[in-house]
């Protein structure tokens, strides 16, 4: 069995995720659309497999993304070849020009749980934009976390393009005192009762407080913050509400 990585996005995880999620949410993606402009350079951090940045392309915006999964970048690849796309880890990209417009969707940011590295990819992010530059993002909140669940249940089964039977198991488990939502999974690729392949992911995400990134974005310099409880921009009052979606400047 693969050994478990936190939040690794191995082979059979990107072919679940293709198969539940190819396109965009119409919702989500007009949210971030309503931010680019023709002309100007966007850039979308953790791009996966292109369900954002390929709709950017086709309707004419300059955009460019990079992810540090191979897997995902495949996927990517394989629906628009010309995509301005690198392999890199967030910490290290270091491209020659700077961007009016940088997004992360999904509620991605969720994904570092240890504040101070999520703070200092932050401040990387704010790094790359041109001054005034535009950075929306969206984290998870305490108000979505997931029910306890010792063991490993069966929360998805899909069938893939060959005919397999792709079964995803997880189990729940949230902590308080670090605000962390802890669900290990287990991916398993089944040929009728046969098992042909299985795959773990530790997957980690840090659930948000109303007021707590807020204050990291100002502490990192970002102005004029505007923190959404939904897509069609109405704006956060309470932590009751399944994402924060945040607006600010570098």
């Amino acid at each position: 069995m693969k050994q478990q990585k936190k939040n690794d996005y191995g082979r059979l995880c990107t072919e679940m995720y293709e198969i539940l999620h190819r396109e965009a949410p119409q919702d989500e993606l007009d949210f971030y659309l309503s931010y680019a402009k023709k002309g100007e350079k966007i850039l979308e951090p953790l791009c996966g497999s292109g369900r954002f940045l390929v709709p950017f392309m086709k309707r004419g915006f300059d955009i460019s993304g990079f992810d540090s999964s191979c897997e995902m970048l495949e996927k990517l690849k394989q629906k628009e070849p010309a995509a301005k796309v690198v392999l890199t880890d967030i910490k290290a990209y270091a491209p020659a020009e700077k961007f009016d417009y940088i997004f992360i969707s999904s509620g991605s940011v969720s994904l570092f749980t240890d504040i101070d590295l999520c703070k200092s990819i932050l401040q990387a992010i704010r790094g790359l934009l041109k001054p005034g530059g535009k950075f929306v993002f969206a984290v998870d909140t305490v108000f979505d976390r997931c029910a306890e669940e010792s063991q490993y249940e069966t929360a998805v089964s899909v069938k893939t393009e060959e005919g397999f039977d792709l079964v995803l198991k997880h189990k729940n488990h949230y902590d308080e005192k670090s605000q962390t939502q802890f669900s290990p999974s287990v991916y398993e690729l089944y040929n009728g009762a046969a098992l042909l392949q299985s795959e773990t992911m530790d997957f980690q995400t840090h659930l948000y407080r109303f007021g707590e990134m807020e204050g990291y974005l100002a502490e990192i310099g970002f102005t004029a913050v505007t923190t959404y409880a939904s897509y069609s921009k109405k704006l956060a009052v309470d932590d009751n509400c399944d994402m924060f979606l945040f607006e600010c400047e570098g």
